[in-house]
């Protein structure tokens, strides 16, 4: 876990998690001996590993992390990007908006999913300048019918369940992620101190304990694990290092299902369809920063 990228990458050909990768790059017949990966080793090295051995679907500058969070509705919500990319244009986030769209429908059946854009309001005016334009190229495949854009949402509306998708830069997603994960575990350990804590507390924690269970199966991390690399031309999914038996079957299921339902297909379709519908999208972010 402590090894650079560099040494993940050229050092150490014949790790277990490069050998997973290589299972699910297509060969010379179009096939690979494996639909998907899944691995729960070192997040930096699995996505530098899967960029450079399965190359992204064309269109897509840079692979983006996107998991699911729980929201009110007993459902989840997608979020990404959640730390592949710190600095994000708006090209990147409209690319992050599609393939969200894509992995939503292809494992929820949603094909229509609503996308929300992660800001500090939701008024138009609120926002850096890069935020306010990425609005702006979100509308615009909006309106082509491309995606279906809900507009700007603040950070409680992914716990509300607002849209299906928010889509932020891995910097801002990152530290939601970590912030979340600390307050749910933060919450289930002072509702166990306090219903613990002397006879009365131990009566009303018996008599709350169907409303307790619910809402620690709810909160349980573990019903969604399994992130995935979304934009390369394989499946690759990143599970939690510290997953157990119940967390790991929960990524295995997403990465299952993906397969099943031809996410990396669906990604490439529809990006080749956003670059028809909107030509200035053709022009990659990365290489207007070049």
């Amino acid at each position: 876990m402590e090894d650079p990228v560099e040494v993940a990458l050229r050092r150490k050909r014949d790790s277990s998690m490069r050998v997973a990768v290589s299972q699910v790059k297509p060969g010379m017949d179009g096939t690979a001996p494996a639909h998907a990966c899944v691995s729960a080793g070192n997040t930096g090295a699995l996505m530098a590993l899967a960029r450079y051995v399965l190359k992204t679907v064309d269109g897509i500058d840079r692979p983006a992390i996107a998991a699911v969070l729980p929201n009110r509705h007993d459902a989840f919500t997608t979020v990404l990007d959640l730390g592949a990319n710190v600095d994000c244009t708006p090209e990147h986030l409209l690319q992050f908006a599609v393939m969200g769209s894509a992995l939503v429908g292809a494992i929820d059946g949603k094909e229509e999913p609503t996308v929300g854009l992660l800001n500090i309001g939701e008024e138009a005016i609120k926002g850096s300048e890069t935020i306010k334009r990425s609005a702006e190229i979100l509308r615009e495949a909006s309106m082509a019918g491309l995606i279906n854009f809900h507009g700007n949402v603040e950070g409680n509306d992914i716990f509300k369940g607002t849209t299906d998708i928010v889509v932020c830069d891995g910097f801002v997603g990152n530290v939601m992620l970590k912030t979340s994960e600390g307050l749910a575990s933060m919450m289930s350990e002072f509702i166990r101190q306090e219903f613990t804590r002397g006879l009365y507390g131990k009566v009303a924690g018996l008599v709350a304990l169907p409303v307790l269970n619910h809402f620690k199966k709810r909160l349980d991390p573990r019903r969604y694990n399994g992130a995935a690399l979304l934009g390369l031309r394989g499946l690759v999914f990143k599970s939690h290092g510290s997953a157990d038996a119940m967390a790991f079957e929960n990524a295995l299921v997403r990465a299952y299902d993906a397969a099943r339902n031809r996410l990396v297909d669906r990604v490439h379709d529809r990006i080749a369809e956003t670059f028809q519908a909107l030509p200035a999208a053709q022009i990659s972010a990365d290489s207007q920063t070049a």
